[in-house]
């Protein structure tokens, strides 16, 4: 038979060319999933708990029979499933620990003529490697900068000129703030956010500089990795100081786009940390098109917050950039003019 099992260092080699194939359970897939995978699972989510519950009671042999019973009149349509997602004849597999279900699945499709390459340990070993992976000491320089200084942008235009990014906010599908839910796609779980961002992060040459914009570690309601999370708090942090008029001009700008009845939910979801009074007035204000009075209102509680996050952080590593306009390349310039300034960790 055409079946071998690979380490999860091959896995993420291979995985490069090769379509990877899920046969866990439709529930555990939507809870997390390694990115671009199918899935082609053995056990509908109501089979593996009875599977799971005679596995418990009676024993393997017992819970093994279940299965066949279970599946036996469905292995026609995991081959027709596999075959409409797959046109390689090589391909690798997965399931929670490397265990029954991907040896059955492989077999299965072995029949078929299909090079299957079961991944030891399954799932559970991708996420191991994933944690580990995080914990590797990486050359970061934090974009931090009050609400409005443009870091989004300036992180895109530095990626653009070639330099290594990881965008927190476009990989948890939110803006970071009280509004930053509004004109974004639904947010990923925490256990997928953390597969997609480890996508991003074992592309990157940590030996060089990777920048990433300064975050609480809940970005909506997805949490950074501790292990990651730690390197940011401690890494040098690139404080970009715009005047309140542009930013103002800058959220203005981003936030009319959406349904004031939206902007004024959000409101509320800040309103004992604002206050009842400024909350009050920042929702009228917005129901009578004055955005850029809430806005300054808004900015009040926000700049007060990112104050207090620097005044933590320690002091030889925060360097200021004072920007006058909201030209975004001018804002990139300036940075890499003190990137090439300052030896953060040397320049490579």
């Amino acid at each position: 038979m055409k079946i071998r099992t690979i380490n999860i260092k091959e896995f993420l080699i291979l995985k490069n060319s090769l379509p990877i194939i899920d046969v866990r359970s439709p529930g555990e897939f939507r809870q997390g999933h390694i990115p671009e995978a199918f899935s082609v699972p053995l056990f509908s989510d109501e089979d593996r708990s009875k599977v799971g519950k005679v596995y418990i009671q009676k024993g393997r042999d017992e819970s093994m029979l279940l299965a066949l019973d279970l599946v036996g009149n469905k292995l026609k349509e995991k081959i027709i499933l596999l075959k409409e997602n797959c046109k390689s004849n090589r391909i690798l597999i997965h399931c929670w620990r490397g265990g029954m279900r991907s040896e059955a699945m492989a077999w299965l499709f072995s029949l078929f003529n299909f090079e299957c390459m079961i991944l030891d340990g399954g799932y559970k070993s991708y996420r191991r490697f994933l944690r580990e992976s995080f914990s590797r000491k990486a050359k970061l320089i934090v974009l931090g900068g009050m609400t409005g200084s443009g870091k989004t942008e300036i992180l895109e235009t530095l990626e653009n000129n070639r330099e290594q990014v990881i965008n927190l906010e476009k990989l948890a599908c939110h803006k970071g703030s009280a509004f930053g839910n509004l004109g974004m796609p639904s947010q990923p779980t925490t256990e997928q956010f953390e597969n997609n961002l480890f996508e991003n992060w074992h592309k990157l040459n940590l030996s060089k500089i990777v920048w990433i914009e300064n975050e609480s570690k809940n970005i909506g309601k997805v949490i950074i990795p501790s292990e990651l999370f730690s390197q940011i708090l401690h890494a040098p942090l690139v404080d970009i100081k715009l005047d309140k008029k542009n930013r103002i001009e800058r959220l203005v700008k981003e936030y009319t786009v959406v349904k004031k009845e939206f902007l004024i939910e959000s409101i509320k979801k800040i309103e004992k940390r604002l206050g009842g009074l400024n909350a009050r007035l920042a929702s009228d204000a917005i129901s009578m098109g004055h955005f850029a009075e809430a806005a300054e209102i808004l900015l009040f509680y926000y700049d007060k917050a990112y104050q207090e996050e620097i005044a933590g952080r320690e002091k030889a590593k925060v360097f200021s950039v004072e920007i006058s306009n909201t030209d975004i390349y001018s804002f990139s310039k300036k940075i890499l003019d003190l990137l090439k300034q300052q030896q953060f960790y040397g320049i490579d």
